[in-house]
């Protein structure tokens, strides 16, 4: 099963501002559609539930599954959101069958599927912003990345694609 991560960054490396702040605010349209496009050609994303709380919602074609620490305090929506408190690991024998998985924030989630090894791509979108400080994309030890590719996206943002060794 393909691993990816997918996150959108400003220039100096940070995935938002603060701990709830919607990507939507600031990223490009081109990100968006690819976002779009990329989890819907998955269909299933994980994500942590600050995440899930910014878009707040199921999303069509898509099977979200929320890391929480609290999987009980939320109402499972079979097939279409689902509240876990699971390691990676355990998430992804969950999911067997499908071809791919997306990875898609925030800061704890990212950390914990990359520090367990088992993220096999990186798709970052890097937008012509700077924060200045905020949320980090990584929040661990050093990990080297194999550059794939890159391509400019819309007319400013930046699309790079590496693996991960683990």
């Amino acid at each position: 099963m393909k691993v990816s991560l997918l996150a959108a960054m400003s220039l100096d490396g940070y995935i938002a501002l603060h701990d709830h702040q919607n990507s939507m605010e600031w990223t490009s349209d081109a990100d968006k559609q690819f976002f779009v496009k990329k989890t819907k050609e998955s269909g299933v994303m994980i994500l942590g539930r600050s995440t899930y709380e910014t878009i707040g919602r199921s999303l069509p074609g898509r099977r979200i599954i929320v890391m929480t620490r609290s999987p009980d305090a939320y109402e499972n929506i079979p097939g279409k959101v689902e509240f876990v408190s699971n390691t990676p690991e355990k998430i992804l024998e969950q999911l067997r069958g499908y071809e791919e998985v997306i990875i898609a924030g925030g800061e704890s989630v990212y950390t914990a599927f990359l520090d367990s090894g088992l993220v096999t791509d990186l798709f970052l979108t890097i937008e012509p912003i700077l924060f200045g400080g905020g949320v980090k994309l990584y929040e661990g030890s050093m990990k080297k990345l194999v550059y794939i590719s890159s391509e400019k996206i819309g007319s400013q943002a930046l699309l790079v694609h590496y693996t991960y060794e683990a």
